[in-house]
């Protein structure tokens, strides 16, 4: 890739942007100086540079090789990501995400290269057309970026800041930082602010996190909240955490919000190597690469989202963790509520996973897919067509026939999960937006959403929902979140841990508090899979709403029975061993031989087959209705 220069159709708008210093390009792109030989990011406080002495770069790997080194004042490594790799779904997008989660450390440029499905030359030409650098420097610039977070934002030796980085060894440390910032890194650690490296406890790192204001950690952590497996996540309104497996071992870490508004990670890791690994996951788990401004203003254009938008500035799509841990607390969630979603797959978690000290106190590793594969069936609890469902996509998971990460290809992702039993449209798209972090994801089944959509004043109906939509592109994902947060069931996630506790304990109803509902057949849409057989994969293409949260996923057609998209009443399947409820639908579900359901205002609906068992207390059956969490559609996303 060449430089943008003053004669390229680009140059203009760039220029412009570093003249007014918008902090929103940060990340984005770099301004390269010919005549002092730095490059900045868009935002540098110094005078702005003669147009003729300018070039604009797509990386700063690509300003280092072309022989320019960081400016000292503005620090460009310091900036965010850039959103960029997620809008772009092309190789270079797919190879920048691998390398910030440290395949090429791990791997080397050929893992790196069997990963994209190319080879390791022509993937090397492929980076330097279009991002001006190979693999290897673009991973050099990456080690330099986590470097320089770690000695401005810990306590840690230069030993350990080197190999916590990725490097090799501690000359090459010593060489990349003086190459690459124009300083040794005992000059660069001299220039960070008094109170940046106080680290909590031995062994433990705690450094900020780098964002694009503005962010909504409201909705951040009143999802996460909401979706946390208890012993392996927790949560509460100002922070979250949790254990994960990492290459090196187990992790413990924290994301919390500081009194400054800024976010904090703290984390403890069983191999230093892992630290680079983990901040990428945890600022894609969080979405901070984002541009919450280009998303805001481009959705408040249409003036019937705008209020909402004005309401909640800087709306984030949650990320996950682990791709292979989202698919199958996907499909553990699908078709029961939230509650009951999590309290399987705590059990889950507390039969078959590992407990590890790695952080202040003993928490639970989610299962590896192999150990579900072979031991699931023992604790899972369901209809037995969905539970061989998870086991089948846990063995595939296990064995490599089915790998999912952040440098898919989406289509190709979507396609191969759509081939599994057990998984439908709604699914495959979840995990595109959740997985790949795809900024254009629109879910027009999730019933959650589309109640959220009615909550604004738009169509509700899913051939209205999709055409309206439409006119969000490229930012549907984000226009989901708002849906989300916009419908009724939803609200708790925004109050405090306290309020939304007592949101959810049942409360014994009296007679008077009844609502008789209607039982109507549904027009039922089945996926049957080779062997013929119905699998409640993903709950119905009809009604795949709520983002998938730990409960049931409804709206995907491998979920076997289909209630009607946005219909007011519960649907009821008899002598079918499988029922898609709707999440978020107002209506409760009956079963077979119940006389009424009673649903309380707001409730979602549900539709209950013959013999099919919801964890719920006896005396409270009739009122429990689906959480209308916007993941459970048809997965357990959490």
């Amino acid at each position: 890739m060449t430089p943008t220069t003053v004669d390229s159709p680009a140059f203009a708008e760039r220029y412009r942007v570093i003249q007014s210093r918008d902090r929103r390009f940060d990340g984005q792109f770099v301004t390269a100086v010919r005549s002092t030989g730095i490059y900045c990011r868009p935002s540098c406080p110094a005078r702005t540079p003669n147009e003729a002495n300018v070039a604009f770069y797509a990386t700063s790997a690509a300003a280092h090789e072309a022989g320019f080194r960081a400016c000292k004042r503005c620090l460009p490594e310091a900036a965010p990501g850039s959103p960029l790799w997620d809008v772009r779904g092309d190789v270079a997008a797919r190879a920048m995400r691998l390398i910030a989660d440290g395949v090429v450390d791990r791997e080397g440029v050929p893992g790196l290269a069997r990963r994209l499905g190319y080879s390791s030359r022509h993937l090397t030409r492929l980076l330097h057309a279009e991002l001006g650098a190979g693999p290897l420097a673009l991973a050099r610039a990456h080690r330099a970026h986590t470097a320089r977070a770690l000695l401005v934002g810990t306590d840690l030796s230069s030993a350990d800041v080197a190999f916590s980085s990725g490097f090799s060894s501690i000359r090459q440390f010593t060489e990349t930082i003086g190459e690459v910032f124009g300083m040794p890194p005992r000059e660069l650690r001299a220039r960070r602010s008094r109170s940046a490296g106080a680290e909590v406890s031995a062994g433990e790192i705690d450094l900020a996190l780098p964002i694009r204001g503005p962010i909504d950690t409201v909705g951040l952590f009143g999802w996460m909240r909401a979706h946390a497996i208890p012993g392996v996540e927790v949560g509460d309104d100002r922070s979250f955490a949790r254990v994960v497996r990492l290459p090196g071992g187990p992790a413990w870490f924290e994301v919390r919000r500081a009194d400054d508004g800024r976010l904090r990670l703290r984390a403890r890791l069983a191999a230093l190597a892992d630290l680079g690994t983990l901040i990428a996951r945890v600022r894609r788990l969080f979405d901070l690469d984002a541009d919450p401004q280009a998303v805001d203003e481009e959705l408040s254009r249409h003036p019937e989202l705008a209020p909402a938008v004005a309401a909640i500035p800087g709306v984030r799509v949650p990320g996950a963790i682990d791709a292979h841990e989202m698919l199958l607390r996907a499909m553990i969630g699908q078709q029961i509520s939230v509650a009951s979603a999590r309290t399987m797959q705590g059990r889950l978690a507390a039969e078959l996973g590992q407990t590890v000290e790695v952080g202040p106190e003993a928490m639970t590793l989610f299962p590896e897919p192999a150990v579900i594969a072979e031991r699931g069936l023992e604790v899972l609890r369901g209809p037995a067509a969905r539970m061989r469902a998870i086991v089948e996509a846990a063995a595939a998971l296990a064995d490599g026939s089915l790998d999912l990460g952040p440098g898919d290809d989406g289509a190709a992702q979507r396609e191969r999960l759509l081939a599994m039993r057990g998984i439908g449209p709604w699914t495959a798209d979840y995990v595109r937006m959740r997985v790949l972090g795809d900024p254009d994801v629109l879910l027009p089944g999730d019933v959650a959403a589309r109640a959220g959509a009615a909550a604004l004043g738009l169509p509700s109906d899913p051939t209205g929902f999709t055409a309206w939509s439409e006119r969000l592109a490229p930012w549907r994902s984000y226009a989901m979140a708002h849906y989300w947060y916009a419908a009724p069931v939803t609200q708790a996630w925004r109050s405090p841990a306290e309020t939304a506790a007592a949101a959810t304990v049942p409360r014994r109803r009296r007679r008077s508090d009844a609502t008789p509902v209607d039982v109507v057949a549904s027009a039922v849409t089945v996926e049957r899979h080779a062997a013929g057989a119905v699998v409640p994969g993903d709950a119905t293409a009809a009604v795949p709403g709520a983002v998938p949260a730990v409960d049931g996923s409804r709206g995907d057609p491998a979920a076997g029975v289909a209630v009607p998209a946005g219909s007011p009443t519960a649907a009821a399947s008899r002598g079918s061993r499988a029922a898609a409820d709707a999440v978020g639908s107002p209506a409760a579900a009956a079963s077979r031989g119940s006389r009424t359901a009673a649903v309380p205002a707001g409730a979602g609906a549900a539709t209950a087959s013959r013999g099919f068992r919801t964890a719920v207390p006896r005396d409270s059956r009739a009122a429990a209705a689906p959480s209308p969490d916007p993941e459970r559609e048809s997965e357990t996303p959490a």
